[in-house]
């Protein structure tokens, strides 16, 4: 299984709060995405996860694979670009931070935008978990946890 990186090493901590970069579908072959996201996938479910980002690996492109509502995604260069007023407390949990819990609230409902696999452009309209986890994944990828916005 590939490493996930753990805030309970400081260096692997910095590499989490580090902001990921565009992933440019310019500079790898369609194999070679395919096989970036199957490596996230693998390690995602080996790990019993609902969601990885790139960074969690040490990789610094923006995309992250989730699972959801017995649904795979594997979203590149993400943007949450709406999001409604209404907040929703959950627990969440994370691979990189093990054994730890908290209650985070956030936007009930978003609008998540980026690239498919093949670089195309997709939409997305998410509640509930979906919403969540999009969100949870979105922060990683800007170097944020979501322990930094458990409410002490």
């Amino acid at each position: 299984m590939t490493k996930i990186l753990s805030v309970k090493n400081k260096h692997e901590e910095d590499v989490l709060r580090r902001k990921t970069y565009d992933f440019d579908f310019g500079k790898f072959k369609k194999s070679e995405v395919s096989e970036l996201i199957k490596k996230m996938r693998i390690t995602m479910d080996e790990a019993d996860g609902i969601g990885l980002s790139a960074n969690q690996i040490g990789l610094s492109f923006s995309v992250f694979v989730a699972k959801a509502d017995k649904k795979f995604y594997a979203i590149f260069n993400p943007k949450i670009t709406k999001e409604s007023s209404s907040e929703v407390g959950g627990e969440e949990g994370c691979l990189s931070v093990p054994q730890v819990y908290g209650e985070v609230f956030r936007p009930d409902k978003i609008t998540l935008t980026g690239l498919d696999k093949n670089g195309k452009k997709i939409k997305i309209k998410a509640w509930g978990l979906l919403s969540r986890v999009f969100q949870h994944e979105v922060d990683h990828l800007n170097g944020k946890l979501f322990t930094d916005r458990i409410k002490k």
